[in-house]
């Protein structure tokens, strides 16, 4: 038998294929969604008003929302900042330049340069 073919027979051996996989899935952390109270959801409601009013504009945005994760419960949230282009009142969605569409519900946050100097 050449040493190459007597090599071989020594190569680590992984009985549990994925195994490290699940086990990095199992550690990776999500965030419960966090329910708004009335006072949050009105101003909420105030600032996307603020928004269609200058829709034409394009505002600036950034706006904090919440992601579900696909794989198991909870999500992430993010942050994203762009041009604001479209509001969905029937979709219940804003949507940014680059396409991003994003949800009410998900909604936590929206900041732009249009509140500055409010009360």
């Amino acid at each position: 038998m050449s040493l190459h073919d007597r090599a071989a027979q020594f190569s680590p051996f992984a009985a549990l294929v994925g195994y490290e996989d699940i086990i990095d899935e199992t550690a990776r952390l999500t965030t419960r969604k966090r329910e708004l109270d009335e006072a949050e959801k009105a101003e909420l409601d105030r600032r996307i008003g603020i928004l269609i009013a200058h829709l034409r504009e394009r505002p600036a945005v950034t706006v904090e929302y919440f992601v579900p994760d696909t794989l198991k419960s909870g999500g992430a949230y993010e942050s994203k900042t762009g041009a604001l282009v479209r509001i969905s009142p029937v979709r219940k969605t804003l949507t940014l330049a680059d396409g991003t569409a994003i949800r009410f519900d998900d909604v936590a946050g929206i900041e732009s340069e249009l509140f500055q100097g409010e009360f």
